[in-house]
């Protein structure tokens, strides 16, 4: 059977012989939005939860737009110009509006990325765009603490004193934050390293309510929308895109709800219900932009979990264009292969704020904890390999085919489109039981 996966910016091709006959988890057919300009008009013109942008901007004298960075295929240039061009209809000059990468800890897009993060020349040519920087204590302010779990919430100057608020975003499935968009989008998007590493910590990493697809009771939701209310609120634009990153579903609000609708939304086109695990799976990272990075590549790795039997086999391929990640990634991961899984888990632990990016270690720990991993990659440099953690295959035919063999199971599962699909295991003798 041939199959095409998500990878790169083309994708990639396999073919699984016979007796195999995998099972393709994905998403159903979406709606796909023919006349993006009238579904963007729609959308600001229809908000979510409050009233219409030209109103609410009457009476600003400075704007802030965040907009995700290059990790996330946001269609920006289908909504910032008309986003900016009703602003100026309310009577905000463009000098009265900045446009900000929320990048959180990830570095700053500019040249050609920058170009291709906004979408649009003329935006590029007459709005201010700032990169977010989270290490820059002069950017910030501090809001207050959260209530509950006392985070310090330090945000970007910019954004906090501006008149009106806006962020935009991609709603999909995070394996922390159950869906990324909305409330996202500010922290950790535009938070100071103090408040990421804080409730990125494995405290918060380790809850079991930190996963795909769950809001409610997610901690790291939770203190999501309390620093939202600290801010005093903030308006959003919500995106959807189908497997072929066409736009399947905006819209424009008020945060909360704005986001709460798009989550509904796509939720029953992501979330693939499953009554069986199997031994073996194949996932990506879903391709270009997500798959730039082994860091960004282990979202890929968790999110395949509800299809893989304890025990199993997974299949990551992800073409890691740019390496492994950050210098401070790379030396978690150095880190974790020199103390070994247990006594990195136990000094994590401990921290009441987490190194830069070691979270997404301790992400790799708990789908290293189901089965094994082996990782298919054409652009990871051979001397980073060890550093990954896991085994790289040259053929992902041979390792499906080896993998069947050593398991004595030809059950196999193929997910595409990557993180973007997420398999939820409902065991059916435990449905059975509980009715």
């Amino acid at each position: 059977m041939d199959i095409h996966l998500q990878y790169g910016r083309n994708g990639i091709g396999i073919n699984l012989p016979e007796p195999i006959v995998p099972t393709i988890i994905r998403k159903p057919v979406m709606p796909v939005l023919d006349d993006i300009e009238q579904a963007v008009s729609n959308a600001l013109a229809e908000p979510i939860a409050c009233r219409s942008l030209v109103n609410i901007a009457r009476n600003a004298k400075s704007v802030a737009i965040a907009v995700c960075d290059i990790t996330r295929p946001v269609p920006n240039g289908a909504f910032l110009r008309p986003l900016v061009e009703t602003l100026m209809q309310a009577g905000v000059e463009l000098n009265q509006i900045k446009i900000l990468i929320a990048t959180g800890l990830h570095r700053p897009n500019i040249g050609s990325e920058l170009s291709e993060v906004i979408g649009d020349s003329w935006i590029e040519e007459n709005v201010e765009i700032i990169n977010h920087d989270a290490r820059d204590d002069q950017q910030h302010v501090l809001v207050g603490y959260t209530k509950k779990r006392n985070t310090p919430v330090r945000l970007d100057k910019v954004f906090v004193e501006a008149d009106l608020r806006i962020v935009s975003g991609l709603v999909e499935p995070h394996f922390m934050a159950g869906y990324s968009g909305g409330r996202k989008v500010i922290a950790p998007g535009l938070a100071h390293a103090e408040t990421i590493t804080t409730f990125h910590n494995a405290r918060f990493m380790g809850d079991p309510l930190v996963e795909n697809c769950r809001l409610e009771g997610n901690p790291l939701h939770e203190e999501q929308l309390e620093i939202i209310e600290m801010l005093g609120g903030a308006l959003a634009v919500n995106t959807v895109i189908d497997e072929s990153r066409r736009l399947s579903y905006i819209n424009f609000g008020e945060i909360e709800e704005s986001h709460a609708d798009a989550v509904n939304f796509v939720r029953k086109y992501c979330e693939i219900e499953m009554d069986q695990q199997y031994s073996t799976v194949v996932t990506t990272s879903a391709g270009y932009p997500l798959d730039k990075t082994y860091y960004q590549t282990v979202k890929g790795m968790v999110g395949a979990l509800g299809a893989l039997r304890k025990g199993g086999r997974l299949i990551i391929v992800s073409e890691i264009s740019e390496g492994l990640g950050s210098p401070e990634y790379i030396e978690s991961q150095g880190r974790l292969l020199q103390m070994g899984a247990d006594a990195f888990m136990e000094m994590i632990g401990k921290q009441t704020r987490a190194r830069v990016d070691e979270w997404q270690t301790q992400m790799q720990l708990k789908a290293m904890a189901q089965g094994s991993i082996s990782l298919y990659s054409t652009g990871l440099r051979a001397e980073d390999t060890d550093l990954t953690g896991v085994e790289r295959i040259g053929s992902i035919t041979d390792a499906v085919m080896t993998s069947v063999s050593e398991l004595r199971d030809p059950a196999v599962a193929v997910i595409p489109e990557g993180p973007y699909v997420v398999p939820i295991y409902r065991n059916r003798d435990t449905l059975e039981a509980a009715a």
